[in-house]
């Protein structure tokens, strides 16, 4: 099948890149001359795990295409898949003004029946305006399609080939029929396709990540909970996950939520729900939670240098808002960067992945260390903001002589609190005693 993708950011990148790897022709299609450049020349923009071997795979065999011309990626495309940005406004809203620009160019491009999908997160009601933009300038007959997407940022690749559920909203049987022959190679073991209408599926992705954050801002309720009680927050979860009526994911505590995703999301169903009068107040309390949860461990610091912070050196493991992925929007260890230099703190951080988009972001406000030691040297404390598997066992007669003490402040709970009794640390964490 011939397809178009609409924007190369983090979703439409993984979806044509996947969509050509099953032997489909598509074409990307990006505004940004420089960095479709660099694409056609064979250079990702993103980490991905697993997504370089496609993309170069795909390229070579000529499957894979780009380029900066709407009209000649759409030209011969059966589906136009919509992967654009929709950035949060200030009041919540999703701004949707990328999609209904390019809907409103298709109108005046298409010569022949296409299906138009909507593959970014999108509210309620969004495929009705895409589909108004697009006929108010062809009668060519067309259809719009919802079709969210449920990427997992480090598991993206294993998520769009191996789905365990594709959602689609369409009512019109000829869309549905082109949906089922492009789905149909990656739900060969059975997982369901799930048809809808449009606003159904549109609600759907935002009810998937709302009711996940959720989940993580209940636990990091618990844990919080737990250091007031005495309570141990791991063995509560535990406890807790062995109930298949709640599940074993999503329940590990932490400092809150990051991403693409989550916060827009949440934010956006919220403010779709105050637009039509109703009230969600879960979800307010939600981001209400997250926001200080972000920060919670700085407290932590502050007491335990009674309040004498300026001057003091901190190795910071972790810039990404999770691992396995250079993404850094919203990610916690931004908050607590901002809040440890007003206190006069001096960082060294080190992440595999996201320290280019960091200092991008912040310039040299931090120092940037060659690997996870070398941001030791000479720090007052360890701080850990991202769960990357090479912190999980990292060497501690090395760290305890690289820190000028035995000093670990863990926002993901790495280690174990018998372990750094063991050793000798002081070991703060989230929902559990503090080793003194």
């Amino acid at each position: 099948m011939n397809i178009a993708v609409v924007g190369t950011g983090y979703v439409g990148l993984v979806t044509g890149t996947c969509l050509a790897e099953t032997g489909n022709h598509v074409i990307c299609v990006d505004i940004n001359e420089s960095k479709v450049k660099k694409m056609q020349a064979g250079v990702i923009p993103i980490f991905e795990p697993h997504l370089d071997l496609l993309f170069e795979r795909n390229i070579k065999q000529g499957r894979l295409t780009f380029t900066t011309n709407l009209a000649e990626a759409v030209e011969n495309a059966k589906v136009i898949f919509l992967a654009l940005p929709t950035p949060p406004g200030e009041d919540g809203s999703a701004d949707l003004s990328y999609i209904l620009g390019v809907a409103d160019d298709l109108g005046k491009i298409i010569k022949e029946y296409k299906v138009i999908i909507d593959k970014s997160t999108v509210p309620v009601g969004t495929a009705e305006k895409v589909k108004t933009a697009v006929a108010k300038n062809t009668s060519i007959e067309f259809d719009v399609v919802s079709n969210p997407e449920f990427l997992r940022e480090g598991f993206a690749v294993d998520d769009f080939m191996k789905p365990d559920r594709v959602v689609i909203g369409t009512q019109s049987e000829r869309a549905r029929k082109v949906m089922d022959e492009l789905y149909k190679p990656f739900v060969r073991q059975g997982n369901p396709v799930i048809y809808m209408d449009e606003r159904s599926a549109e609600l759907t992705k935002y009810a998937a990540n709302s009711f996940l954050a959720t989940k993580i801002t209940f636990m990091n309720e618990i844990a919080n909970l737990c250091e007031k009680l005495g309570a141990d927050v791991d063995a509560v979860r535990i406890g807790i996950g062995s109930d298949e009526r709640i599940g074993k994911r999503f329940l590990f505590p932490g400092i809150g939520y990051g991403g693409s995703c989550f916060p827009k999301d949440v934010q956006a169903l919220a403010k779709s729900a105050s637009e039509v009068g109703y009230e969600f107040k879960i979800l307010d309390s939600v981001m209400d939670i997250n926001e200080k949860q972000k920060t919670i461990i700085v407290p932590k610091i502050k007491e335990h240098y009674k309040g004498e912070l300026k001057g003091k050196k901190i190795a910071l493991w972790g810039l990404a808002f999770k691992p396995d992925t250079d993404d850094i929007r919203e990610a916690p260890a931004l908050y607590i960067i901002e809040e440890l230099l007003k206190l006069g703190v001096s960082i060294s951080a080190y992440d595999p992945e996201a320290m280019d988009n960091v200092k991008n972001l912040i310039g040299d406000k931090i120092t940037y260390a060659a690997d996870e030691y070398d941001a030791l040297k000479g720090a007052d404390a360890l701080l850990i903001a991202t769960e990357w598997s090479l912190f999980r066992t990292p060497d501690f007669d090395k760290v305890s002589e690289l820190l000028k003490s035995k000093t670990i402040f863990d926002g993901r709970n790495l280690y174990g609190i018998d372990q750094m009794k063991e050793l000798g640390y002081f070991y703060s964490s989230i929902g559990r005693e503090t080793v003194k």
